[in-house]
């Protein structure tokens, strides 16, 4: 399986890695709805099986429970994937979810995830959101003392702006970032994933599909039908006027993605990994049945051609 080296690490991974925000299940501010346990289990063990690596998941999402679920699919297993999770987000017994860097919450957030994960040492430890923002410093060096203490082996950040690295990488070197980028996304490119190329920022981007929306398995009908406490019902591009462009850019990947025998959704994967700054796009997988959906994008690449086609399309519709 080809690999590539994730920023200033000695981590190969494959070119996409299982997403497990979805995992988390609901009940929780940013959940996706209800999800099934066994399912996640199920979607993770059959993308490892497949040849993906690596899975990045967070303390926060399922407030605990998407690390729990992490853990139950990698018991057992001879050969373990890279695990990747992060920090800067706490709850309280109430579900309420607070934003934390101070070095004390760092440390602990690491210890608990550690025993959540089951593992001795979590592969690489991310800073969820520079958030609040005048104790990035503080957050970041206590990431940096828990990578020489040899709880977490490489360090990176997520959400952050250019100048909010660059406050990051004056005291240490900063391996991985993690930014949404996605054909309806593409905001990165100005400034983020440049920056991130020039200093060696590995990056691994979320979202690539915009949720689920580019998947080719998202329709108007789902779309305005998903469940109550599912976090896309507010976020814009599944609401008009954007539901209906979003839409008409999935036919466009479908047709690409038809003369190679891919779904839309790894064409709009191939479409972030084409970007030389991106080392591996994040890819959500809620069951096995959306394995298949997806896994074809860890060898899938564009042509020069395909890519200028997609794009003329993102801009037309």
């Amino acid at each position: 399986m080809q690999t590539r080296k994730l920023g200033n690490s000695d981590l190969e991974i494959t070119a996409i890695g299982i997403g497990a925000w979805a995992m988390g299940g609901s009940g929780w501010a940013f959940g996706w709805g209800p999800q099934d346990d066994a399912d996640s289990v199920a979607a993770i063990r059959k993308a490892l099986d497949a040849g993906v690596n690596w899975i990045d998941t967070a303390a926060v999402y399922g407030l605990g429970h998407s690390e729990e679920v992490v853990a139950k699919a990698l018991d057992g297993l001879a050969k373990k994937p890279y695990v990747f999770t992060k920090c800067a987000r706490v709850w309280d017994e109430n579900g309420q979810i607070g934003k934390r860097l101070k070095a004390d919450s760092v440390r602990g957030e690491c210890e608990a995830s550690l025993r959540r994960l089951k593992v001795d040492v979590i592969d690489l430890y991310q800073m969820h959101w520079p958030e609040p923002d005048e104790d990035i410093e503080e957050g970041w060096a206590a990431m940096l003392k828990l990578k020489e203490e040899g709880k977490v082996r490489w360090v990176g950040v997520s959400n952050f702006s250019v100048s909010q690295m660059k406050r990051t990488q004056a005291l240490g070197p900063i391996t991985s970032l993690q930014p949404p980028y996605s054909l309806v996304t593409p905001d990165a490119e100005k400034e983020i994933l440049p920056h991130a190329l020039a200093n060696n920022i590995g990056v691994i981007v979320y979202s690539p599909m915009k949720a689920g929306l580019l998947s080719g398995a998202m329709t108007r009908e789902r779309a305005l039908n998903l469940a109550p406490d599912d976090w896309r019902r507010r976020n814009p591009a599944f609401q008009e006027p954007q539901l209906t462009r979003n839409l008409a850019l999935v036919e466009v990947l479908r047709e690409i993605g038809k003369r190679h025998g891919r779904t839309p959704g790894e064409t709009a994967i191939a479409w972030t990994l084409r970007h030389p700054a991106v080392t591996g796009a994040i890819v959500g997988m809620r069951n096995a049945g959306q394995v298949d959906g997806v896994i074809g994008a860890l060898g899938f690449r564009l042509s020069a051609e395909e890519i200028a086609e997609i794009e003329a399309a993102g801009v037309a519709v």
